[in-house]
């Protein structure tokens, strides 16, 4: 599990690049786009990614959703909140997830997000947002919601009320509108066989919060009024549906999964050995074990519990990554290696996975066969800023200056370090061939540092 930097405003509103038209979410980005702005960071995980495509798929599939182009990805915040920013990805906080304590729970969140979704009601606030397709566009808005939310310079107060009320204003839902994503989600959930009483439950999680003042609030509940006419619409729901459905064994150990690994990982370890004998599943709680271990520097234990895992399920990719972290972090490069193959083996169009690869690779001495395993994680998935580290090391290693420049631009250009992209795209046009698909992707990261520039020394 690693951290992922999403880019500042002041950034990716360059990358945008000139428009014809701008939507007003774009447009209002342009005037917040000198603004200072903590960025948000995404968790990033295969096997909790995997399991959160498990169970999502079901809900999505009755939304009328594709589940191989609608994402849920987590935000790294322990605070409760979900939203939808386009019609491609769901963001739930590591927060929520951890406060869910059964899988219908979660797959109404994830059902309620994917109703907003079904229902246009983003497409009817931003429009055709093109760009959030893109890690501009996706940076962009998560900017936004970061500077909304209050990060940043304390100098900045007058003007973040301003990115404060943007951000609610974007994200916020009608009352009307949560009634039919209420609606929407409890039919999506009894289509794909998912008990909604999990509906009621999310529900009751937020019973009260309406009294508290809004500075103590929970994300959640501000950007999705509570009523109790909605509770008792949900419970009307359940009723309605008669027979409840048992909750799905494959859902039930995917959540059990997805929980032991992020509580392993976010929570203190001490926390994870008190609570780990308690696991139902076996190879979950070896894995939890093994986490344990690794962030108390207990290379033995961590090593034994992992294998231990394995050992159950010897065809999972996952828990192969997991040893590949282990052993990569523990500096056992050449084991690390063949973990990594083997994961890669098992799921070979895994991003993250072929990420891990490259950088057991690159770590192993051997930047020429990191290559393309990395260009191919870059390709799947943009969101990546550690495989575009990866990759600029791997390129300077084998002496091709050129694309290390521009894999450094791209990097920082994604973090929101337009000042310290431009010099390398700049450098990258100079050593690439002109008119390459290289050349013009360090023409585009230069071009929206110019921009930015210019926008700044107005």
């Amino acid at each position: 599990m690693r951290f992922e930097r999403v880019s500042r405003p002041a950034s990716i509103l360059a990358c945008l690049r000139a428009r014809a038209a701008l939507t007003a979410l774009t447009a209002l980005i342009l005037l917040l786009g000198a603004l200072p702005a903590a960025a948000i960071s995404l968790l990033r995980d295969a096997d909790i990614e995997h399991g959160l495509t498990q169970l999502s798929a079901p809900v999505l599939r009755a939304a009328g959703l594709n589940p191989n182009r609608v994402r849920v990805l987590l935000v790294d915040d322990s605070s409760l909140n979900a939203f939808v920013i386009d019609g491609q990805t769901i963001f739930l906080h590591s927060g929520l997830v951890l406060k869910m304590t059964d899988p219908a729970m979660l797959q109404a969140v994830i059902a309620h997000e994917a109703a907003h979704i079904a229902n246009g009601h983003i497409a009817r606030r931003v429009g055709n947002m093109k760009s959030a397709r893109t890690a501009a566009g996706l940076g962009t808005v998560l900017a936004l919601i970061a500077a909304g939310a209050g990060a940043g310079d304390a100098a900045g107060g007058i003007a973040f009320g301003t990115a404060s009320s943007a951000m609610r204003s974007f994200l916020a839902h009608t009352r009307a509108e949560e009634a039919a994503a209420d609606r929407s989600a409890a039919y999506f959930m009894q289509s794909a066989g998912v008990n909604p009483q999990g509906l009621v439950d999310v529900h009751r999680t937020f019973q009260g919060q309406e009294a508290l003042s809004v500075g103590l609030q929970d994300p959640y509940m501000r950007s999705h009024p509570l009523t109790r006419d909605r509770i008792r619409a949900a419970e009307g729901y359940v009723a309605a549906a008669g027979d409840l459905p048992a909750i799905d064994p494959e859902d039930a150990y995917w959540f059990a999964r997805i929980h032991g690994k992020l509580s392993a990982f976010t929570r203190a370890p001490s926390w994870t050995q008190r609570r780990v004998e308690g696991e139902t599943y076996e190879d979950v709680r070896h894995m939890r074990e093994a986490i344990a271990h690794h962030r108390l520097n207990d290379f033995a234990k961590a090593r034994a519990a992992i294998d231990a895992a394995i050992a159950l399920r010897p065809e999972d990719p996952f828990y192969h990554d997991l040893k590949g972290q282990i052993l990569l972090e523990n500096r056992k490069t050449d084991a690390a290696v063949v973990e990594y193959e083997t994961a890669v083996s098992l799921s070979p169009r895994n991003a993250l996975l072929l990420g891990g690869y490259g950088r057991a690779l690159l770590a192993n001495g051997q930047p020429r066969a990191a290559l393309e395993p990395l260009e191919n994680a870059r390709s799947r998935d943009f969101r990546d800023t550690r495989v575009l580290r990866d990759l600029a090391l791997a390129y300077a290693r084998v002496d091709d200056t050129g694309m290390a420049a521009l894999t450094t631009a791209e990097r920082y250009a994604l973090q929101g370090r337009l000042e310290d992209a431009r010099p390398q795209a700049q450098r990258a046009t100079r050593l690439l061939p002109r008119g390459s698909a290289p050349w013009q992707r360090a023409q585009d990261v230069f071009i929206a540092a110019d921009q930015s520039s210019k926008r700044k020394n107005r």
